[in-house]
């Protein structure tokens, strides 16, 4: 066992300084525990209109909106109705055109790599009218996916790329309405 000496005459294993200094960072670092079941006042029904898609990825909205209405279900935080009429909030918007561009290139020029955009124009309008705001880095996201000589293997590559995109767009939306709305 290594000890440190810290007092002439007292002896601390190290595995001990290592658990005090751990607790000590820990206790004031800021983090804590989210409940999402915890009151946000008059808030708790949410409604995910089908979004518009201006993009020329046919079906896209339907997976931007699935991933939303996916994510506010799996949070809790709010139940999520189908009817807009019975709704608290009612989300609503458009999926942008998603931009693509070649990020890496091999010796003969061929692409290796691209980074898709992803951008979405989101409002949330509470049941009087009023709009919430949901914070613009919560509504674009990049992400990198592998060329490929092989056209299905490119298409899926991209598809999945695409996929991973709505997920974090619904996990930030998410979190950025939840902190907007708590009282």
């Amino acid at each position: 066992m290594i000890y440190l000496h810290a007092v002439k005459g007292w002896a601390i294993p190290l595995s001990a300084s290592v658990v005090v200094i751990l607790l000590l960072g820990l206790s004031g670092c800021g983090y804590q525990f989210v409940d999402y079941k915890a009151p946000l006042g008059d808030i708790r029904r949410v409604a995910i209109q089908t979004l518009r898609n201006d993009s020329f990825d046919p079906g896209y909205e339907a997976v931007v909106t699935d991933s939303l209405v996916r994510e506010f279900r799996r949070r809790g935080a709010f139940q999520v109705v189908d009817d807009p009429k019975l709704a608290d909030v009612v989300i609503s918007g458009r999926v942008r055109p998603i931009f693509t561009a070649a990020r890496s290139f091999s010796s003969v020029l061929l692409a290796l790599e691209y980074t898709l955009t992803v951008t979405l124009d989101l409002k949330a309008q509470r049941r009087d009218g009023r709009q919430v705001a949901i914070e613009g880095s919560a509504l674009s996201q990049s992400e990198i996916y592998l060329a490929s000589a092989d056209i299905e293997a490119a298409r899926k590559n991209r598809q999945e790329a695409l996929h991973h995109v709505s997920q974090i767009l619904a996990e930030r939306v998410h979190d950025a309405l939840y902190e907007r709305l708590l009282p």
